[in-house]
């Protein structure tokens, strides 16, 4: 007998339902996106507009488009440099726990996946936090397993508490949440929300994401627009490229972004561009049809789509490309990262396994030499409050 699963369009007991029309935007778009009709004509017309559409993304994102990664490339640099100037932002994340309810197919840290869980108290946060704070970084980006028992929020208040002490921007990376919620989160002393959609096929998504809150599909796609609602500065969107069409989910994200900037023109915008990586227990995950052209091609047609939006480059890619694209079209990434839980501190012991393998392992000085080396300004931030 087959197990009769949750409904993963129907919302759960507590979860916030917003009045908003943005998800059914993007799905219908994304599931209108017919790539293969763009021709050379379309990316040409795209690349020489000023201003770019929904349209011009969309043939940018095409296969037509690949022929033209060479000037998309140069295109996004020049668009970088007017918006972003030399600048480059370091930051690293911190995960504070990875216990996790969710039963995610893909993910390290799903529930079923027998590894070492952990999460720091508060004593053990502030030490991370000491040691972060020591190489220079003044942006740090907390991240937990998506456990609401394990890391209630009132643990992720704390521990934005403890950040801001420390830091001056603090990113959150955590499970999806109602706008009261954001709004504790804010005065705890977060700024940001990152939140990765994963697949924006709602029937994929219902394939990969078993069982646990992240099976609810509207909920996942609206928790960006309850972070704003919830006074969060700013908004990151995220599809883990290769769970699906890439060039399909890449155009969901963006216009999604887009939409809601639209009706949130205060909000900082920011995208990820993750590539899924191998796992624990599971060395064979890796993504479909996404190789590193492909993966140049989505950040340059998101730089050329909104300007202004921050691009992070993750440690999920090489040395090599994260070296190249910091030239181009990334204005963010990461360094001395670990995605285990409690190593940065000197005695710390990392006690719980990582969520993925991470590809570049350099420390937050080599990133920052080899920012300098390409003749751009590392920045540590840039925010003064009054």
């Amino acid at each position: 007998m087959k197990e009769q699963r949750t409904n993963h369009m129907e919302y759960m007991p507590g979860m916030e339902v917003i009045e908003s029309d943005i998800m059914n935007q993007v799905v219908s778009r994304m599931e209108a996106y017919d790539y293969e009709k763009y021709t050379a004509a379309d990316v040409q017309r795209a690349l020489n507009n000023d201003y770019r559409t929904i349209e011009d993304f969309a043939a940018l994102l095409s296969p037509a488009a690949m022929p033209f990664l060479e000037e998309m490339a140069q295109l996004a640099k020049e668009e970088t440099r007017k918006h972003f100037g030399n600048s480059v932002y370091m930051f690293t994340p911190l995960y504070l726990a990875n216990y996790c309810e969710n039963y995610c197919i893909y993910c390290g840290f799903n529930c079923h996946n027998k590894i070492r869980r952990a999460k720091l108290n508060y004593e053990e946060i502030e030490k991370e936090m000491q040691a972060i704070a020591k190489t220079g970084l003044e942006e740090v980006l907390l991240l937990t397993g998506e456990s609401r028992k394990m890391s209630d929020v009132k643990y992720i208040g704390e521990a934005c508490k403890i950040a801001r002490k420390y830091f001056k921007l603090v990113g959150l990376e955590v499970y999806p949440m109602n706008s009261d919620e954001y709004e504790y989160l804010r005065e705890c002393g977060a700024d940001f929300v990152t939140v990765f959609q994963e697949t924006y096929n709602s029937d994929k998504y219902e394939t990969l994401h078993l069982e646990g809150h992240k099976r609810i599909f509207p909920y996942r796609v609206n928790a960006q627009e309850r972070a704003l609602k919830g006074g969060m500065r700013g908004v990151g969107f995220a599809a883990l490229l290769g769970l699906d069409d890439f060039r399909k989910d890449a155009f969901a994200t963006g216009v999604h972004a887009y939409l809601l900037q639209r009706n949130y023109p205060h909000a900082e915008i920011a995208f990820s561009c993750p590539r899924l990586r191998p796992i624990i227990n599971n060395d064979k995950i890796n993504p479909r049809d996404v190789r590193e052209p492909q993966l140049l091609q989505v950040i340059t047609a998101y730089r050329l789509f909104m300007p202004f939006a921050n691009i992070t480059i993750s440690t999920r890619e090489c040395e090599r490309f994260r070296n190249n694209v910091i030239g181009l079209a990334a204005t963010k990434i990461s360094a001395g990262v670990s995605t285990g839980i409690g190593s940065h501190a000197e005695e710390a012991e990392d006690r719980g396994d990582n969520q993925f393998e991470i590809a570049d392992c350099r420390t937050v000085e080599e990133v920052y030499e080899a920012i300098k080396d390409k003749g751009l300004q590392p920045v540590m931030n840039d925010y003064v409050y009054v």
